[in-house]
């Protein structure tokens, strides 16, 4: 029979291993201000690109994170139009794409159409509640431009709501504002799985 500190450990594991969601994410009332940039950020213009200014970073890059991810996401075509995507999403909100990366990963294990138990929807796990809030009834969440975008202008709000303080956003964006296991779990999974330093700075960085 296993014991009570092995019953713990398994069972912490079990949780671990889920993905996390964004379902205790609670609706807050939004300035005027606050409203207006959320709305403004969603209508900008679809880009088919990353956000590197340099074609052979963004060829390293999405070489690299394409290597990384194809076990969650089998498929090329899919997964080089997601990092694509999400780079250029992430970038445009003023977000780091990797901290993304590591965010999608606990929130939805990279599946597409993941539901939360309260309906937190895709990749980014997004509470349907935002798309009244700030965007147009029919704003599918489980479209992949739609759903990162929302995902990464919802994150850069709480993190300049917390003054660019990035643990204290993840807490409000998953709901657990105050406690570490949320942004202890997608820091890690950023720094474990998807930090990376481009060949070209490193050779930059040494000749210094």
């Amino acid at each position: 029979m296993k014991t009570t500190t092995q019953l713990a450990v398994l069972l912490t594991a079990l949780w671990l291993a889920q993905p996390a969601c964004a379902g205790a994410q609670r609706e807050e009332a939004l300035s005027a201000n606050a409203r207006a940039s959320l709305q403004r950020g969603l209508a900008d213009t679809p880009v088919t690109r990353t956000a590197f200014s340099n074609p052979a970073d963004e060829v390293a890059w999405l070489k690299e994170m394409s290597r990384r991810l194809a076990k969650r996401m089998p498929d090329e075509t899919e997964r080089l139009e997601f990092l694509t995507t999400l780079h250029w999403e992430a970038s445009r909100a003023g977000v780091d794409p990797q901290m993304m990366l590591g965010l999608i990963q606990v929130e939805s294990g990279f599946r597409k159409y993941a539901v939360s138990p309260v309906g937190a929807r895709g990749y980014t796990q997004v509470m349907p509640f935002w798309v009244k809030a700030i965007g147009k009834p029919d704003h599918n969440l489980f479209q992949l431009r739609t759903n990162l975008r929302y995902g990464a202008l919802i994150l850069r709000h709480y993190i300049d709501i917390e003054r660019g303080d990035l643990f204290r956003a993840l807490g409000r964006y998953n709901g657990s504002l105050g406690r570490a296991e949320y942004p202890n779990l997608v820091v890690g999974a950023w720094k474990r799985h998807w930090d990376y330093q481009p060949a070209t700075r490193t050779a930059t960085a040494s000749r210094s």
